[in-house]
């Protein structure tokens, strides 16, 4: 026996994400749906070796689903996600909407798969930002280690974390460079992002931090530890999938680099890529299509008692997004509702 799963937003790039995942992980399905706004109405979707044809999110009755993936933005869930919590299905939302609510769990399932149990409280499980996610993997089994004291990250993000507007501006930019008669002005970015890189993802707040940079903060607070220090710079660069980020990170002990690789490459989701040679490293590049995320450049910080340097690397519309919604859908499956 199986479940009854609700793909919403189903033709954008992490809903589409999302089908191929249930179905590469043959997710115990009985029956799916994929809804997408009335502009997208009957379009065509692929499930594993079925097509699906959307159905209208504005009048699906959600009553006799077990749970739904969500994958439309801040704005829609909030209209929507109340709707199907409140006819009995689990929303896993992959917005930004629920991730600060202390009634609303906020799960990475390496990192605190306990929490799963919060769901009750208002019938949702947010998704964390992708720069977030693939981070706290490599961060929580140093910490139950060695404790994490400080984390200073840059992250080099792709333009796929801005969706298809993103990825498109970037492909016309880069023909542009090539044609001196062609000019495309920046629309969905600040600045040009072809051949360049930008410092800033998401509005800017008072501080100077820019959204994303606070949301690190935060979401790593909530998912791993609330003592633990973070600050971050956040950089969209020039890559069509797949989220780097150079985090150094500060120990209450010290905690040995060789051992620190053995614990990576012992934990879940963790691929370790670290050989001291040239290409002995992990890219966006060779992390596409893949669920894990790659940890590489492991090295003691000599400036700092207990300091480590490393390398992450991950497919951001899978780990940082629509994979790590299926795991949730799994961890909620196995853990609590316990049909498949």
């Amino acid at each position: 026996m199986g479940y009854n799963v609700v793909v919403v937003g189903a033709t954008g790039n992490v809903g589409r994400e999302m089908l191929n995942i249930l179905a590469e992980r043959q997710f115990p399905v009985d029956k799916i749906a994929a809804l997408a706004s009335r502009r997208s109405l009957g379009t065509e979707v692929s499930f594993g070796d079925k097509t699906l044809t959307t159905e209208d999110l504005d009048t699906f009755d959600f009553t006799g689903w077990d749970m739904a993936l969500f994958a439309i933005g801040s704005d829609a869930t909030k209209k929507y996600a109340p709707v199907a919590a409140k006819a009995g299905c689990v929303v896993i939302d992959n917005s930004s909407l629920y991730r600060y609510d202390p009634d609303v769990p906020l799960i990475v399932p390496e990192v605190n798969p306990q929490a799963v149990h919060g769901y009750a409280k208002k019938n949702i499980i947010a998704n964390p930002n992708c720069s977030t996610a693939q981070m706290v993997v490599a961060l929580k089994p140093l910490h139950d280690r060695a404790t994490i004291r400080r984390v200073v990250v840059s992250t080099y993000q792709s333009v796929s974390g801005a969706g298809k507007e993103g990825m498109d501006e970037l492909w016309d930019q880069t023909k542009a460079v090539y044609n001196p008669t062609a000019e495309v002005p920046p629309k969905k970015f600040q600045k040009q992002i072809a051949f360049n890189v930008i410092p800033h993802i998401d509005v800017f707040m008072e501080d100077g931090s820019t959204k994303e940079e606070w949301k690190m903060v935060a979401e790593t607070k909530k998912i791993v530890d609330p003592a633990i220090k973070l600050t971050a710079t956040c950089v969209r660069v020039p890559v069509f999938v797949g989220h780097s980020e150079a985090i150094n990170i500060e120990f209450e002990e010290f905690l040995d680099e060789d051992e620190a690789r053995d614990i990576l490459r012992e934990s879940p989701g963790i691929m370790v890529i670290d050989k001291r040679e040239d290409g002995g490293y992990a890219t966006p590049v060779e992390c596409v299509g893949d669920f894990a995320t790659f940890i590489s450049r492991i090295r003691q910080d000599s400036t700092i008692e207990n300091g480590l340097n490393l390398w992450c690397v991950s497919d951001n519309l899978r780990k940082g997004a629509a994979l790590n919604a299926v795991q949730i859908a799994e961890l909620l499956g196995r853990e609590v509702l316990k049909k498949g």
